[in-house]
């Protein structure tokens, strides 16, 4: 272990402990050096570390705080880790959407406020009216299952979630551009998971969010399948596989779609 991996190491261990507990200010350098038994140098690279980790920050001319440690802070990196991960993952990451959101659903249903069901009410009359513009139909699609899961107030799950959707979002969007009437079965499948949680069924929630998901994962399956089976490089790739610049290209700019 480098003099920075154990520097990073001894200062988490602080705030683990609660020694360094959440809003703590750090002590001067030379004073935390002496305290972890580490020169200067590796207590800077550790401390930076940290405050990419969003563990600490560094306030200019007032010092280095230890942050609120809060779930949407700490986990803020994973929407931009899992942005970073291949095309040949994008599976797993659907199969762990729906490990965790159909559960999500269904505890929102048993929690849900009324307030809260208008705002998902509202996402889900959004989607309607973007039902022939993909790309605004996938933004509100995703704002509609941002607040179904803020419903169940874990932030925890709330922030991993979100982290985990957005890396299907420009997959979805290219569902939207490639397959005729899929904006209409996304439409009724999120009716489906509405009426659950206005109906306060968890059970039924849980069921309409895994076949909503479930859906997606189909159709992924089949896209991967077709380019396993694609010809030779320098073919023609399938029609319909959406493989031109990988799997997912941009979207070209539109109007309507």
């Amino acid at each position: 272990m480098s003099l920075t991996d154990e520097a990073i190491s001894r200062i988490r261990a602080l705030v683990r402990s609660g020694d360094l507990p959440p809003g703590a200010r750090l002590p001067p350098e030379h004073q935390l050096a002496a305290l972890l038994g580490v020169s200067r140098n590796p207590l800077r690279e550790a401390v930076k570390a940290l405050v990419v980790a969003r563990v600490l920050d560094v306030r200019r001319g007032d010092g280095t705080y230890v942050t609120s440690l809060e779930p949407r802070l700490l986990l803020e990196g994973l929407g931009l880790a899992v942005e970073l991960l291949r095309d040949d993952t994008l599976l797993e990451i659907v199969q762990v959407r729906r490990m965790l959101e159909p559960a999500a659903t269904a505890l929102a249903a048993s929690l849900i406020s009324a307030g809260q069901l208008a705002e998902v009410g509202e996402h889900l009359a959004a989607m309607r009216a973007a039902s022939d513009d993909v790309e605004k139909l996938n933004h509100h699609d995703a704002a509609f299952h941002r607040a179904v899961v803020r419903a169940t107030g874990n932030e925890t799950l709330s922030t991993l979630l979100d982290g985990i959707s957005g890396r299907t979002l420009r997959m979805r969007v290219w569902r939207g551009t490639v397959e005729a009437g899929s904006s209409h079965k996304t439409i009724a499948e999120h009716e489906a998971i509405y009426n659950a949680l206005a109906a306060g069924d968890a059970t039924l929630a849980q069921a309409a969010a895994l076949v909503h998901i479930g859906t997606t994962e189909t159709w992924l399956r089949s896209v991967l399948e077709n380019v396993e089976g694609s010809p030779a490089d320098g073919d023609p790739a399938p029609a319909g596989t959406g493989v031109t610049d990988g799997l997912w290209p941009e979207p070209a700019d539109q109007e309507t779609r």
